[in-house]
């Protein structure tokens, strides 16, 4: 019997793992089309657990339930926050799928069973089998880390590994489809069948990532004031005949074009001939220069770039940095560069423009989250972007999705999709008070939760946290909100302009300055949400919290501690990082 080659090259798999898995592939699926002999024996258990951060892992889960339904097995699925975790030593068969954020860090739902999982009171999993899918970025130096350390430890206790952990990239349709549709074939009491084997390829109907709705502009203008150095577009895109719809708290996805003039440069300088046609990441031929303005990334380097790039360079400099493997010495270099700064500093010499294509990474959807509320905006999204301009190496750099949403005029098209993202949501009740973070374009989710609040007549207190640099030209939506504490939506507003005197002051500040009555509304029972900057922001407006709760709430540290993480347990914490 031949391989069936079903997994390729460019699958997050190593050789052995791709070998590995054609094997596995031949021996199970050859037969497909065929009529699959019935499911004997018990149904099987598995428990599938998610921790997600933006929704992708939670809706890869429920992806996976669907189908393991289709099988002779009793599938449960569960956010890995809600989870019982006195269950996890009698677990049979546990699936693990789990994005990373931050710096390597765990999902905010994950937090706490990760802590207890690397803690001394985690059980020994002597016959729990295991697998764990990883999603992840590897434009991040922390690559799928909580992914690696959740299948470590696991490992460390005594369970068992079904199937060796795949760490997806940003493109994580495959190595999902892949690994999911591999454990169901290994778990099935009798051999795959054809439903369980061929669903996890059908595509979704309607608009989505995979088919982005062309939506057209309706509205764009700065925000910001003259003299900001800032530019803060308020985007308003017609969804029209898609179809389409969303909630507060979702997200809408971007697909970026690159702009004209770095494709021309690139192509400039490329020692090949470059009007041809090549095969985009999707199997389409085009032409190159219109493959590179829509289907690959020219932005982002990525160790695994760097280390391709190399092996086609004369660089000393590159070989040197490859060989040393040094994880910071990669993110120093990567810091600032882009494609354009290998293509001119460090020369390769590419076979043809196939083999220069075969380098790159495909161009990734933007998410920016929503600033409207479908009740105040039917058939239109709305977005609160900051374009990114900087200049590094001599070089002007701009923010491919974001500078390519200001040049939009109105009917220019982008296509978008809605992505979901349930770990965002308002309270069901209406009357549970709302304490919002949002610094500067982290007020998008929270324009809408108060367009939300106003279009249902909640009657629920709403406090928002808003800080930028001046009051004077980075005020957003200034007059909104004025309004909407007019129309008694908005009952609680501390600014904090950080620039607007000598020491700087920062929404985390004005918190600690409120504590006593920010403790009275956690006290009450408000939600707390948190929209903007991961790496600083989100990390200290988290310490700010924990401060509040330990002096105004009479707690120890520990206790705080305890506090907010049955708040982020009851979904009463919320977070909207990046």
């Amino acid at each position: 019997m031949s391989t069936i080659p079903i997994v390729p090259d460019d699958a997050p798999f190593t050789p052995e793992q791709r070998a590995w898995l054609n094997e596995f592939f031949t021996k199970n699926f050859a037969s497909l089309g065929q009529t699959a002999p019935p499911a004997a024996g018990p149904a099987v258990p598995v428990t599938v657990l998610y921790a997600s951060q933006t929704g992708n892992a939670e809706a890869l889960g429920k992806k996976l339930l669907k189908e393991l339904k289709k099988g002779n097995f009793l599938p449960t699925l569960h956010d890995i926050a809600a989870y019982d975790r006195s269950n996890l030593a009698e677990e049979p068969n546990l699936l693990l799928i789990t994005s990373t954020y931050g710096d390597g860090e765990p999902p905010d739902s994950a937090a706490d069973f990760h802590q207890w999982l690397h803690s001394d009171d985690a059980p020994a999993l002597n016959g729990v089998k295991f697998s764990v899918l990883a999603l992840g970025d590897s434009s991040y130096p922390d690559y799928c880390q909580c992914g690696i350390e959740f299948d470590n430890r696991l490992a460390a206790l005594g369970a068992e590994r079904l199937h060796v952990r795949v760490d997806c990239d940003v493109e994580y349709e495959l190595g999902f489809k892949t690994w999911s549709s591999a454990l169901i074939a290994m778990l099935a009491p009798a051999g795959p069948t054809v439903a369980a084997a061929t669903a996890l390829d059908q595509e979704e109907e309607g608009y989505s990532k995979t088919r982005p709705f062309p939506a057209p502009l309706l509205r764009s203008f700065n925000l910001n004031g003259i003299g900001s150095e800032k530019q803060t577009q308020h985007i308003e895109i017609s969804l029209e005949g898609s179809d389409l719809s969303y909630e507060v708290g979702d997200a809408l996805g971007v697909m970026p074009v690159n702009s004209a003039t770095l494709v021309e440069e690139i192509l400039s300088f490329l020692p090949f001939n470059t009007n041809v046609e090549v095969a985009t990441t999707d199997g389409k031929e085009m032409p190159l220069r219109e493959a590179l303005t829509y289907h690959y990334d020219l932005r982002t380097l990525t160790q695994s770039l760097i280390e391709k790039w190399q092996s086609r360079s004369g660089s000393p400099f590159l070989r040197s940095l490859v060989q040393a493997g040094d994880k910071q010495a990669y993110q120093d270099f990567i810091w600032g560069r882009e494609l354009i700064d290998l293509v001119l500093d460090y020369p390769a010499d590419f076979r043809d423009a196939e083999d220069f294509v075969g380098v790159l990474r495909k161009l990734q959807p933007r998410l920016y989250s929503i600033a409207s509320s479908p009740k105040a905006h039917p058939g239109e999204v709305h977005l609160t972007v900051g374009v990114v301009n900087y200049k590094t190496f001599g070089r002007s750099r701009e923010g491919v999705c974001s500078s390519f949403l200001a040049r939009l005029v109105a009917g220019d098209t982008s296509g978008v999709y809605i992505h979901s993202n349930p770990a965002f949501r308002m309270p069901a009740q209406n009357e549970a008070p709302l304490i919002m973070v949002g610094p500067g374009t982290g007020i998008a989710p929270f324009r809408a939760f108060l367009e939300e609040r106003k279009a249902t007549a909640a009657p629920g207190s709403n406090w928002l946290f808003f800080g930028n640099p001046h009051a004077a030209t980075d005020y957003l939506y200034e007059e909104e909100l004025k309004q909407f504490a007019q129309d008694g939506y908005l009952h609680r507003l501390d600014t904090a302009f950080s620039r607007d005197q000598s020491q700087k002051i920062y929404v985390q500040d004005r918190m600690r300055e409120q504590g006593a009555e920010l403790w009275k509304w956690l006290d009450y029972g408000a939600a707390f949400y948190v929209c903007g900057d991961a790496s600083r922001m989100a990390k200290d407006v988290d310490q700010a919290l924990h401060d509040v709760v330990a002096t105004h709430g009479n707690r120890s540290a520990e206790e705080a501690a305890a506090y907010i993480t049955q708040m982020k347990k009851d979904k009463r914490y919320l977070r909207d990082v990046y």
